[in-house]
């Protein structure tokens, strides 16, 4: 058997774990949210189940596009009175798995922020074992609560990153064709 082997180096293809981190990377661009734009991706048997990025509810106005949250205030997290218009990333993602009735039980997430306790929760309670994640965001006693969880074997968390290589290329992908033939040259070892 003849084993071809790509002579350049400079293509690589991204992980798993990159790859889904990726997809929620491109899904965090379609968030409405002024704070934070958040991705997630739902993997089951490493094919996506769903989406989701935050922003407000269905039917209500952006708050990209009226510039605010709330009148008098340009964005949710200035306030620490008021809570956030946006329903967050996973939250939508798992909603959207149950709009369209497809099961997250046993399957993973991939969100570009660490998960908030409320949507640690509904993680926990929709089945979904694995938590892959980019930006921390829980701290003090909320670490706390969600160690407990993956004390319990409830849930299992790791933070991911992206390589500067997979980056690159990645970049180039989204900013060049796609479908054009490759110039990589192969050779075969005997």
């Amino acid at each position: 058997m003849q084993d071809i082997s790509p002579i350049d180096e400079r293509y690589q293809r991204p992980t798993w774990d990159e790859y889904f981190l990726m997809l929620a990377k491109l899904a965090a661009t379609r968030s409405t949210c002024l704070a934070f734009p958040v991705g997630a991706v739902i993997v089951k048997n490493k094919q996506v189940v769903a989406t989701g990025y935050n922003g407000s509810p269905s039917g209500s106005a952006h708050c990209t596009t009226q510039g605010y949250c709330y009148p008098g205030l340009s964005s949710c997290d200035a306030s620490k009175t008021l809570p956030s218009r946006a329903v967050h990333a996973e939250a939508n993602a798992i909603a959207q798995a149950a709009k369209y009735g497809t099961s997250t039980d046993g399957a993973s997430i991939y969100v570009t922020l660490e998960p908030c306790l409320s949507c640690l929760k509904l993680i926990i309670s929709a089945g979904i074992k694995e938590v892959f994640y980019e930006t921390s965001f829980n701290s003090g006693e909320k670490v706390l609560v969600r160690d407990s969880f993956v004390n319990e074997g409830l849930v299992t968390f790791k933070q991911i990153q992206l390589s500067e290589v997979i980056a690159q290329q990645a970049a180039q992908f989204l900013l060049n064709p796609t479908s054009v033939a490759r110039t990589v040259r192969c050779v075969q070892k005997l």
